[in-house]
């Protein structure tokens, strides 16, 4: 269940956000703690934002990774790290700029509040063929 909602303000381009969608989902696959199946990367485009002090120029990308429970905190800690520096690394150029906002917040799902049906499970656990 780690899915990534990627927020960002109309000054990114589409290729910008396609880079950093990109650079995340590899980053998820590549932490070793997020199973490929429940993996999801979804990027918002915010039509309306007011971001600091309201300057125009000021841009963002906000993301929240939502995960199941039963990781440990330094698993997470070890795994948004490392979705951290691959979100930087695709917006380099962005945050070397004064008018620019990258963030990064992990959400814990409780199992008790969460309801999923998910084929995409069975078909990567060999359960399922095509």
């Amino acid at each position: 269940m780690p899915h990534m909602r990627i927020e960002y303000s109309h000054g990114l381009t589409v290729p910008e956000v396609e880079s950093l969608c990109r650079a995340v989902h590899a980053a998820m696959v590549g932490a070793g703690i997020f199973p490929l199946a429940g993996i999801r990367v979804r990027a918002f485009r915010a039509d309306v934002a007011i971001v600091a002090d309201g300057d125009a120029k000021n841009d963002f990308a906000a993301l929240t990774l939502s995960v199941g429970a039963g990781r440990s905190t330094e698993a997470l800690r070890a795994g948004g790290d490392l979705v951290f520096r691959a979100a930087q690394g695709a917006l380099a150029h962005r945050l070397c700029e004064p008018h620019f906002a990258l963030s990064l917040e992990i959400r814990i799902i409780d199992p008790e509040l969460s309801w999923k049906d998910t084929p995409i499970h069975a078909r990567l656990s060999g359960q399922k063929k095509d």
